[in-house]
């Protein structure tokens, strides 16, 4: 199945932080935090301005992102969980 987003919203994977800390601690899942890491697998065209300008969006399919903690929607497509958030909600590109 395909997934679009619309306007200014992304599909965003989240990517799991590691299961063990420096000290080799193992964290169990029910002390873990939602990540706050992602990459962009899909980006609409961007939003429409009052006078119909669309404006581009400022990141692309791959980029790793940082974001809120309680952002976005979250969705289950095939299987796999994802969020659909706005770019507004987008802190920061990770870069490589």
């Amino acid at each position: 199945m395909m997934v679009k987003p619309l306007a200014d919203r992304v599909l965003v994977r989240p990517i799991e932080m590691a299961e063990v800390k420096k000290g080799g601690i193992i964290i169990p899942d029910t002390a873990k935090e939602k990540p706050v890491e992602g990459e962009i697998i899909e980006i609409g065209p961007g939003r429409l301005t009052e006078e119909g300008k669309k404006i581009p969006m400022e990141i692309k399919k791959g980029d790793r992102i940082l974001y809120g903690k309680y952002s976005g929607t979250e969705v289950s497509v095939d299987g796999t969980e994802y969020l659909i958030m706005r770019e507004s909600d987008i802190f920061a590109i990770i870069s490589k």
